[in-house]
């Protein structure tokens, strides 16, 4: 028997038959790296914020020994920004497309808040522990330029350019100003945000939690949202 290694016989060589075969692991090998990237920029950014993690940390955080590997797959660090915040934003905007749809023109203010609070809770309960998303996205939150880009891939994660959410609360609230919701509106995004964030980090760290499930943290939320909205309004003299 010949010790001789098996080829591919030429006239398959010729026909390409192996060339599919090599770009298909290729492939896989640039899917592996990419989520390799995604993973340990996530993590990063999450313990110790955007601005304080660099290109060539998260490359060698992710088993990378080219530093050019997050520039070759995503262009930038903002397209790595971007790429995180769409691996998380769809399977989050469409629980949230879910309730607002089946809530139609209700004007029910604690069900509207549901909409905003539970599709992230429910979300983060599935990533199980530990999870960085939520400390990921609390950071970004609070960087006004960063924050516009969340806002665009959460939009397009949607597919609308319209705000039903918002468009909701607003119709449940229509004795507050116009300047009194919006400011509301951004108080809700920053509580939710913040609130998660610390719950994550909590579990992360094993420190008893004040709510026991991602569930119960929603409710407190949503009851802490309710008294937002429904406190008063102090006029004050210019």
């Amino acid at each position: 028997m010949s010790n001789q290694p098996r080829r591919t016989p030429q006239g398959l060589e010729d026909a390409g038959v192996s060339a599919p075969m090599t770009r298909s692991r290729r492939a896989d090998q640039a899917a592996a790296t990419r989520e390799a990237l995604l993973d340990a920029a996530e993590r990063l950014f999450a313990e110790h914020g955007v601005h304080g993690v660099g290109i060539r940390q998260i490359s060698q955080a992710a088993d990378q020994g080219n530093n050019t590997a997050v520039s070759y797959h995503f262009g930038s660090k903002t397209g790595l920004i971007r790429a995180i915040i769409r691996r998380h934003a769809d399977a989050i905007e469409r629980l949230r497309g879910a309730m607002i749809a089946e809530l139609g023109d209700d004007d029910d203010l604690r069900a509207w808040l549901a909409c905003a609070v539970a599709p992230v809770t429910a979300y983060l309960d599935t990533l199980g522990q530990p999870s960085w998303y939520a400390r990921f996205i609390a950071h970004i939150t609070a960087d006004p330029e960063l924050r516009a880009i969340a806002d665009e891939q959460f939009s397009a994660a949607a597919g609308r350019s319209s705000n039903p959410l918002q468009e909701g609360l607003y119709r449940c609230v229509p004795g507050l100003p116009d300047d009194i919701r919006a400011e509301r509106s951004a108080m809700t995004g920053h509580l939710i945000n913040q609130t998660v964030a610390a719950r994550e980090r909590e579990l992360a760290d094993g420190a008893p939690t004040v709510r026991q499930t991602w569930a119960d943290c929603a409710t407190g939320l949503i009851d802490a949202l309710v008294g937002l909205w429904r406190a008063p309004v102090t006029t004050t003299m210019p």
